[in-house]
């Protein structure tokens, strides 16, 4: 399926930083490890950027997490996107050990880490709930600037402590129903957290995710009964493509399609919107 997408001509290729979904309705379900997957999707292909969909990093040690994305993006001669979010899925903290409160405060200082080591290369830190003593990545990677920074997230909290840094934004289809006519709110809370951080609005890439469901698809778990219903998108390859042209229209540059069902015959079908876009 990677090397089906490479050739259909799409631009990236995502995969979700999660562990475990638990359902009162379905049956637990979980994905393969992100990093791994990551590693061996920038092995494999030769265009496409690659990255996270977004890493938790209460999964990982802030500096093991940069040493991983510096490793990905040598790999992929620097084609990886580092998504970032403090993670949701509560299930999945309690089942793998992770704990779950001060997620926020947590997610601070591991940015802190995160974005230093992969864009400076050293740093020395000692936090509450983090250390990286006298840590440096080496060798460097392929970007001196280490690969762009995308955040995942939406909380007033999270948009303040990243919006100095962050290089690209990510809107997951849960926040808004999967509907883009309720998106502009959450970009208008983008660009606050942006101007209050003294930034152009304008120098922080857009992209949103996209649900669409195609024959078979059965629905999706979201593991998450806060962010609501979300509606897959179903529609001919011109009628998705029209959905995504008003994506644009808002200033959306980058698009993830979440398919359902994640298929080859999916992937071929969504494929004949680019040649309309």
């Amino acid at each position: 399926m990677v090397r089906l997408i490479e050739e259909a001509g799409f631009d990236s290729i995502w995969v979700g930083d999660h562990l475990l979904y638990r359902s009162e309705s379905k049956a637990a379900a979980g994905p393969w490890e992100a990093w791994s997957q990551l590693a061996a999707i920038a092995a494999i292909t030769e265009r496409v950027e690659l990255g996270p969909l977004v890493a938790a990093t209460p999964f990982h040690s802030p500096a093991m997490l940069a040493k991983k994305a510096v490793t990905v993006d040598e790999i992929s001669a620097g084609r990886l996107v580092l998504g970032l979010g403090a993670g949701w899925n509560q299930a999945e903290f309690s089942a793998f050990g992770f704990p779950f409160d001060n997620r926020v405060s947590r997610f601070e200082e591991a940015f802190t880490i995160i974005r230093t080591l992969v864009g400076e290369g050293a740093i020395d830190f000692q936090g509450k709930y983090y250390s990286a003593r006298d840590c440096e990545i080496l060798p460097r990677g392929p970007r001196p600037q280490g690969p762009p920074i995308m955040i995942g997230s939406q909380g007033p909290r999270m948009l303040r402590i990243s919006a100095p840094f962050m290089d690209q934004w990510n809107a997951w289809y849960a926040w808004f129903g999967n509907d883009v006519a309720r998106l502009p709110p959450l970009i208008e809370k983008l660009d606050n957290a942006l101007l209050a951080a003294g930034r152009d609005p304008a120098e922080v890439e857009r992209s949103a995710a996209m649900l669409i469901q195609l024959g078979g698809g059965e629905g999706r778990l979201t593991g998450d009964p806060d962010r609501g219903v979300s509606m897959p998108f179903q529609g001919t390859p011109h009628q998705i493509a029209a959905e995504i042209a008003i994506y644009g229209e808002l200033g959306i540059s980058h698009m993830q399609l979440v398919l359902e069902p994640i298929t080859a015959r999916s992937i071929e079908a969504v494929a004949e919107i680019l040649p309309l876009l």
